[in-house]
């Protein structure tokens, strides 16, 4: 397969590379340094234009075929259309184009379009990508700032304080911008090269690039001027990231109201054409499309995807807006700790409850239930454990955030009296109790405890390491690993508490005030759904059995309303299928907006389990 890939490359190679120097892709090339591809720019504009080519032919064919089988009615029909809308051509004759000729016109158009839309698709991908890293570098770069400032408290050594950054995952793009000054200072033998060439590179122009110049100019100026430089540059990039979290909760509030606006109108949509097939007959006639659906049958499925891809969509964009770390991640263990931690790893349970939820949607269609809500209450008893474990691993992480605040604040107490960092964790364990977060402290403690004194660098940094794991919280992993790499360098003790208890009093109170403006969103998507459901039950109950009648009185007086306009069953069931999918909609919103995709599932099959019971309960179902 590499022989093949090389072999093609070289084949596109040969034939586009030629466009790469071309005045119209220099905007491409400059964004192509900010995507950071593995491939080089040459190579990807080769295989763009390899991929256009492909495309164009292949649509071009389709569009051959599908004109030369097309009725002749419907090909002289659109092209009256093309010839009518056509400006400056209405005075002419209309020419007389024989059906070959037009389908190769047709393909030659839709192939150029294709191949030029899937070049600008390239660009756009291009800039996507460089929009993605400047915003994670803009996430990250204040907290690698402020460990720059305790890393330089210990030492002058750049390549070491970078390298510490470049080591720790919770920096992302920003670690990964700094191992690419580490790589490029190795290969020219210059740091301040290699921090000016990065510094070019770099998509984030008005933040990272400026930084590492400054870091430069600094680091040369000595251990003073530099410290002084990373404390006033720290508290410079903590206030734009709170004003960039507010533009981006402005952006989220917007987001909400127009969540609402497109998630109640389907609904309404439905309703609305339901009441007007009784004076529209025309709505209740069948298509021409397989199966011959009627038109009002066509808006309603229709409404019911367009409401699941508006949930998905806003889903997505929420998980994009909130801050990456606001949801924690989990990792599934491999073998059968898969199974003995399915009660305390969403990611276990992920995988142990899908084929419990496989059989009951199985037995609940065996026994008679329709498949539709068979499988809504399947996904219900999917999402429900799953959930439920996934809001149980919350709470319990919430608490541990809270009782590492006190654990460090207790411990930097110990330390500011002159007491080793190993002797003050032991003190602490021993007098302090920190709840569910108390079996972790006392293995750091014993671990310490296994080394003369506890403070051995590398004994110290793998136990931080190991109570970092055990803990398994983001704010954990932002602050506590701090430690390991100023203690390493040789910071003084009692100035890295102190720089880590600001740290994690921000980033808690941050992220306390993060969840409180996030369960407002929770209460949009819950509220959405219980008015659509309010809004169709009342509609069904009080509307159409009214129309239901006034159909059965026409038959007697002769007043022209279908009979068949209205059906009770039939419209009941389809105001439940739009209903669940707002549902679905609603809770995917919710959950992710408060802690991610598990409580998603958690918040969609209640609100699911909720419409089964109203409509089921009111006998429309």
């Amino acid at each position: 397969m590499i022989e093949v890939t090389t072999a093609l490359d070289r084949g596109l190679y040969a034939l586009f590379s030629r466009h790469a120097d071309r005045a119209r892709h220099s905007r491409d090339r400059s964004r192509y340094r900010g995507a950071a591809l593995d491939i080089g720019f040459d190579t990807f504009l080769a295989r763009l234009y390899g991929l256009s080519w492909a495309g164009a032919l292949c649509v071009g064919w389709l569009a051959v075929v599908v004109v030369l089988t097309l009725p002749p009615e419907t090909v002289d029909a659109l092209g009256r259309t093309a010839y009518a809308v056509t400006p400056g051509v209405s005075h002419v004759p209309t020419p007389s184009v024989p059906r070959p000729y037009a389908a190769v016109g047709v393909a030659c158009l839709v192939g150029a379009l294709t191949k030029r839309g899937v070049v600008r698709a390239g660009g756009v991908y291009l800039r996507w990508r460089a929009d993605a890293r400047r915003a994670a570098i803009k996430r990250t770069l204040p907290g690698a700032v402020r460990y720059l400032r305790a890393l330089a408290d210990g030492s002058d050594d750049r390549h070491a304080m970078l390298r510490k950054v470049a080591r720790q995952g919770a920096y992302g793009e920003t670690s990964a911008a700094f191992e690419r000054v580490l790589e490029k200072a190795a290969l020219t033998g210059s740091l301040d090269t290699a921090l000016r060439s990065v510094a070019r590179e770099t998509p984030s122009r008005e933040l990272l690039a400026p930084f590492l110049l400054k870091f430069r100019e600094h680091a040369s100026q000595g251990s003073d001027a530099l410290q002084g430089y990373l404390q006033m540059e720290s508290r410079m990039l903590s206030h734009q990231q709170s004003r960039s979290r507010e533009r981006a909760g402005d952006f989220l509030e917007l987001l909400a109201e127009l969540f609402i606006v497109l998630l109640v109108l389907p609904a309404l949509l439905i309703i609305i054409v339901t009441v007007m097939s009784v004076l529209a007959p025309g709505l209740s006639r069948p298509t021409t499309l397989p199966g011959q659906p009627t038109v009002r049958a066509l808006l309603v499925y229709g409404s019911a995807a367009f409401v699941l891809l508006v949930g998905f969509c806003t889903a997505f964009l929420v998980t994009q807006l909130r801050p990456p770390n606001h949801a924690p991640t989990y990792e599934r263990p491999g073998g059968t700790a898969t199974l003995t931690t399915a009660l305390t790893n969403p990611a276990s349970a992920a995988v142990v409850f899908l084929p419990i939820a496989f059989v009951g949607t199985a037995g609940l269609w065996t026994l008679g239930e329709q498949p539709l809500n068979a499988f809504l209450l399947g996904y219900a008893a999917y999402g429900f454990p799953v959930g439920l474990v996934a809001l149980r691993r919350a709470r319990r992480d919430d608490a541990k955030d809270r009782e590492i605040r006190d654990f460090v604040h207790a411990v930097a107490g110990h330390v500011s009296l002159g007491k080793p960092f190993g002797e003050a964790v032991e003190t602490v364990a021993r007098e302090v109790d920190f709840g569910p977060l108390q079996r972790d402290v006392d293995d750091l403690a014993f671990t310490l405890g296994l080394t003369t004194g506890g403070d051995d660098g590398d004994a110290r940094g793998e136990a931080l390491n190991r109570f970092v794991e055990r803990v398994g919280t983001p704010l954990a992993d932002q602050t506590v690993g701090l430690v390991t790499g100023a203690m390493d360098v040789g910071s003084d003790a009692e100035t890295t508490f102190e720089t880590l208890q600001t740290e994690v009093g921000a980033l808690y109170h941050t992220r306390k005030k993060l969840r409180s403006e996030l369960l407002i969103y929770v209460a949009v998507g819950w509220t959405t759904a219980l008015l659509v459901v309010g809004i169709v039950v009342a509609v069904n109950v009080y509307v159409l059995e009214g129309f239901a009648q006034l159909s059965t009185v026409s038959q007697t007086t002769g007043v022209a309303i279908d009979p068949d306009a209205v059906d009770l069953e039939r419209d009941s069931w389809r105001f439940y299928l739009v209903t669940q999918s707002t549902m679905l909609a609603c809770g995917w919103f919710a959950g992710t907006a408060s802690r991610g995709r598990y409580e998603a599932l958690l918040h969609s099959a209640a609100l699911v389990v909720v419409c089964y019971v109203v409509f089921a309960g009111a006998g429309m179902i």
